[in-house]
């Protein structure tokens, strides 16, 4: 009795250590990929509304300011080594509120002078 008692507690182990393994490894890759990718498309996004003159520069300084701040909390969110699914879903809203932010800035009235 005892050893299977030990034999079911190692496979239970065993098999809790590798479903782990596998569960978040390709997660975290794929979720820091598609946050980067994000991030680096709404930088230029600014910077390409900086060039034509959609943006002021005190426009600009607030979305490069809040771009950093995600930027901060992608880093404290992967500083355990992995990006949990509702740290995914928080920086995605985050990334969600600065994309519209990018458009009403670079589709507002305001413009930079020539």
């Amino acid at each position: 009795m005892p050893i299977l008692r030990s034999h079911t507690v190692l496979f239970a182990l065993l098999v809790a250590g590798t479903t782990g393994a596998f569960a978040e490894t390709p997660l975290t890759q794929a979720t820091d990929q598609r946050v980067d990718h994000r991030q680096d498309r709404q930088e230029r996004r600014i910077d390409n509304g900086v060039s034509s003159g959609a943006l002021t520069a005190p426009e600009a300084r607030r979305l490069e300011r809040e771009q950093s701040r995600i930027a901060r909390a992608e880093g404290r969110a992967e500083a355990d080594g992995k990006i949990t699914p509702r740290e995914a879903v928080a920086l995605e809203k985050r990334q969600d509120v600065a994309s519209r932010r990018i458009y009403r800035q670079k589709h507002d009235a305001q413009t930079r002078r020539p």
